[in-house]
């Protein structure tokens, strides 16, 4: 929600933003079929004014899912800003990128300069799931 909240004030403040998971990007730039076609996908993404990347961690990536998502931070740094959500602490972006060499310096070109917000606590899902459920009157037997 905090990532929604910062791309919502960008878009107010006339900035253009693209805003998309983990899943989309990578799967969209696996798919270009040549390398013009990627380095245009690589562009298109490098060049808004601030690119939020929804959904760092819920799923595992191969090493060229790596470098894909390397290239797009190391077109953008410090350049044009970015905004990145996870459920993994860095230490363990490994078990995302497993096998993937461009897993530290993508760390790296991210924590640079960057601010990082730590929300510690049950999920926003988890508690109003919870409540929906105590909420409900008890099944007749």
């Amino acid at each position: 929600m905090i990532a929604q909240n910062i791309a919502y004030a960008a878009v107010l403040a006339d900035t253009h933003v693209l805003f998309t998971t983990a899943a989309q990007l990578l799967l969209d730039l696996g798919s270009q079929e040549s390398t013009r076609a990627l380095a245009r996908r690589l562009h298109h993404y490098a060049t808004r004014g601030l690119l939020v990347i929804d959904e760092i961690g819920y799923l595992s990536y191969d090493a060229r899912a790596a470098d894909l998502l390397f290239q797009v931070v190391s077109r953008r740094d410090e350049k044009r800003s970015l905004v990145l959500t996870t459920n993994l602490p860095f230490s363990e972006w490994p078990t995302i990128f497993p096998n993937a060499g461009s897993a530290i310096a993508l760390i790296d070109r991210l924590v640079h300069h960057a601010e990082i917000l730590t929300i510690d606590g049950d999920s926003y899902r988890r508690r109003v799931a919870e409540a929906q459920r105590k909420s409900r009157p008890a099944p007749e037997s």
